[in-house]
């Protein structure tokens, strides 16, 4: 899997998925191919996401354990970060942007010059909760602090999830690239505004 940039800016894709499984490997792929390029890598996950990324990186050789001792893969559960910046079901901004870059600061490790692999399911979490304004909010806040801070970010949605009548465009807009069912990331549809 290639990241297809520009070179400018971050890098922030969407990937939806239609199985936990499938989800977890493209992951692995994204986060392994970062840990190759001695990039440190975050995942903010269920718990169940959490192990299928883990399972994913051990079948491709990596030493997770080694790798999460020395601070290059760092797992955050999802709800737990969720609940240190939602505020009355919307996120708080000044609260997002330190959670945030609390967890980007911890698993950089002091090194300036390198980028974070993320990947993050914040977002399919508040559109499963039928938070629909909350989940924008939190990709525009991710945008906002991708403006100071050097991370590729993937983001994973369930398919289920936009059955509830929640705005696909709206979301596609937030993002830069959508990881295609080939592995391929294409730059996102972006509305026609003629």
């Amino acid at each position: 899997m290639a990241k297809n940039t520009t070179g400018e800016g971050n890098f922030h894709a969407v990937k939806f998925y239609e199985s936990p499984e499938s989800l977890c490997q493209i992951v692995a792929e994204f986060l392994g191919e970062g840990l190759i390029e001695r990039q440190p890598a975050l995942a903010i996950a269920t718990p169940e996401h959490r192990e299928g990324i883990l399972a994913g990186l051990r079948a491709r050789q990596f030493d997770v354990d080694s790798l999460q001792a020395a601070g290059d893969l760092l797992l955050i559960d999802v709800a737990e970060l969720l609940a240190t910046f939602m505020v009355d079901g919307m996120p708080d901004a000044a609260r997002f942007t330190s959670a945030a870059t609390s967890a980007i600061e911890t698993v950089r490790r002091g090194r300036k010059d390198v980028t974070i692999r993320a990947y993050g399911e914040m977002v399919d979490v508040l559109w499963k909760a039928g938070q629909d304004a909350a989940a924008i909010r939190v990709e525009l806040l991710w945008n906002k602090l991708a403006t100071s801070d050097d991370f590729d970010l993937l983001c994973g949605y369930s398919m289920g999830a936009f059955y509830k009548g929640a705005d696909l465009s709206a979301m596609q807009r937030e993002h830069a690239h959508v990881l295609s069912p080939q592995g391929v990331f294409l730059p996102a549809p972006r509305p026609n505004l003629n």
